[in-house]
C-alpha cells in the first residue's frame, strides 16, 4: 500500500461530488441505511428502484475562485459519469451511486471548503471530487481520521503519500520535470524559470523543474506570484528582465493569459510551457491569443477532450450539445478508479467507509477505456513504485475543439524516469 506522509498545511487541489444521505453508522437501520453514505433505499433519481444507493460527495470551485471555468464542466461530467455506470446496471448490480445531492461550492477558499465538507460529511461514503491545493490540504486530515476516500482534482505529488486519495495521472512535479527534458529536446534551452502559484500546485512544479534542470545542467530561478490576473506585475517583470529560455508556468488560465500576453507584448521570445490547470480554450478569445499561439505549449497529465479513445468517446456521447472543455476531460477520467474500488467494496461484501479503503489498497491497475494507462491506476504499491511517470505535451490549435491538440504522446523523460519519490515535491522547494 502507499506509504503515509503527514502533510501540514499545503495547499492541494481536489476534487469531491457532494450528494446526501441518512447517516448510517450514526442511526442505525434508520432509512435503511447500510453504512455512512449508503442506503437500502434507492437513490433519488433512481434508474432501478430496487438497487440501494450509495451518495459520494463533490467540494468545487463552482462560483468565484479561479477555476470555476474547469471546475463546473468537472462536476458535471462526473455527474454524467456516474448516470452512465448506473445505467449499465451499477455498482455489483447491488447499488447506485448519486452524485448530485450533496454537492457544495468551496469559491476556492480553504476555509469555505472545510465548512461545507463539514454540512456533508456524515452524509456520503466518500468524495467524488475535492478540488483545490489549499482547500483539501484543509480537510486531509479529517479525511484520514475518518477514511474518507476522495478523488482530487488536482495532481499534487502530495497523494502518492496518502491512502485516502484515489488520484489519476501524472502529479505536477513529475509534469513538470518532463516539460523540461522535452524541452531539451525540441529548443535547448540554458535558462529555465519556474513562475508558480503558492502552494503545492504551484511549488509542486516548480520543484520538479528545478530537479529537471540541475539535471539537465541549466541555470533555474523561481517566482512565485499571486492569483490574479491583475496581480502579475513582478512575474512579468522578472520574466522580461531576465529573459530565461523556458518559463515553466503554474497559474490559473487568466493569470497566464496575462503573464503571456504581457511579456510578449514587453519583447520576450521564449517559451512558455504551462502545466495542464494554465489552459482554457476561452483564451484564444482574448488579447493574449497571438502570444499563446506563438509561445506557449501546455504539458497535461492526459489526452485533450477531442481524443480518439473509448473514453473520450463515451465521454463525448454522454455530453450532448456542451462546447467542449478538458473540465469535462478530467472529470470523466477522474471517476474510474473511484468506480474501480466501488465495484471491488461491494464484491468484497465489506460496504463501509474502510472496505472502500481497503478496495483502494488493493488497486494496481485501472480501467480507462483508453484515457490514460492501466498501470496510472495503481494504488497498492509504495510511494515511489505505484508514481505514474507518463505526462504529454500539447499545442494552440485553435482547429481542435479544446484549442490543444498533441504535440508529444504519453511519455516518461529521464529526469522523472530516475527520480526517486521519497516525499512530495513541494517540500523540497527552496
Amino acid at each position: 500500500m502507499k506509504s503515509r506522509y503527514v502533510v501540514t498545511g499545503v495547499a492541494v487541489v481536489a476534487l469531491l461530488s457532494a450528494c446526501g444521505v441518512i447517516r448510517g453508522d450514526d442511526e442505525g437501520s434508520k432509512g435503511g441505511a447500510v453504512a455512512t453514505g449508503v442506503t437500502n433505499e434507492p437513490c433519488p433519481k433512481a434508474i432501478d428502484k430496487k438497487k440501494g444507493c450509495i451518495y459520494l460527495g463533490t467540494v468545487s470551485d463552482l462560483t468565484q475562485g479561479p477555476f470555476a471555468a474547469l471546475a463546473v464542466p468537472i462536476t458535471d461530467a462526473q455527474k454524467a459519469f456516474w448516470k452512465r455506470v448506473n445505467t449499465a446496471g451499477g455498482i455489483g448490480g447491488k447499488y447506485e451511486v448519486d452524485v448530485e445531492s450533496y454537492v457544495r461550492d468551496n469559491k476556492y477558499n480553504p476555509e469555505t471548503h472545510r465548512q461545507v465538507y463539514n454540512e456533508i460529511k456524515d452524509k456520503v461514503l466518500g468524495l467524488a471530487q475535492t478540488l483545490g491545493s489549499p482547500t483539501t490540504a484543509a480537510i486531509i486530515d479529517d479525511l484520514k481520521a475518518n477514511s474518507v476516500v476522495a478523488a482530487p482534482a488536482s495532481w499534487t505529488s502530495a497523494w502518492e503519500f496518502e491512502d485516502v486519495i484515489i488520484e489519476t495521472g501524472s502529479n505536477y512535479c513529475i509534469e513538470a520535470m518532463n516539460s523540461v527534458d522535452y524541452a531539451m529536446e525540441a529548443y535547448k534551452p540554458k535558462t529555465v524559470m519556474a513562475v508558480h502559484l503558492a502552494g503545492d500546485y504551484g511549488a509542486d512544479a516548480a520543484a520538479g523543474a528545478k530537479i529537471a534542470a540541475e539535471k539537465n545542467g541549466l541555470e533555474f530561478t523561481a517566482v512565485e506570484t499571486p492569483s490574479g490576473a491583475t496581480e502579475q506585475g513582478r512575474a512579468i517583470t522578472e520574466i522580461t528582465k531576465n529573459k530565461p529560455d523556458l518559463v515553466i508556468l503554474t497559474t490559473g488560465p487568466a493569470d497566464a493569459a496575462a503573464i503571456i500576453g504581457q511579456s510578449a507584448a514587453a519583447g520576450y521570445k521564449g517559451r512558455f510551457i504551462g502545466t495542464g490547470p494554465t489552459w482554457n480554450p476561452a483564451l484564444l478569445k482574448s488579447p493574449a491569443a497571438p502570444a499563446l499561439k506563438a509561445l506557449y505549449e501546455q504539458s497535461s497529465p492526459g489526452k485533450p477532450y477531442g481524443a480518439d479513445t473509448p473514453g473520450h468517446r463515451a465521454m463525448r456521447d454522454a455530453l450532448p450539445g456542451v462546447t467542449p472543455n478538458d473540465g469535462y476531460t478530467s472529470g470523466w477520467a477522474w471517476s474510474y478508479p473511484l468506480k474501480a474500488a466501488l465495484e471491488k467494496m461491494v464484491a468484497g461484501g465489506d460496504v463501509s467507509r474502510k472496505g472502500l479503503l481497503a478496495a483502494v489498497k488493493t488497486l494496481a491497475t485501472v480501467d480507462y477505456e483508453g484515457m490514460l494507462p492501466p498501470e496510472a491506476g495503481n494504488f497498492a504499491g509504495d510511494a515511489n513504485a505505484a508514481t505514474f511517470r507518463q505526462t504529454l505535451i500539447n499545442k494552440v490549435d485553435e482547429s481542435a475543439p479544446t484549442g490543444v491538440t498533441e504535440v508529444k504522446d504519453f511519455f516518461t523523460g529521464p529526469t522523472a524516469q530516475a527520480h526517486t519519490m521519497d516525499g512530495p515535491c513541494f517540500s523540497k522547494l527552496s
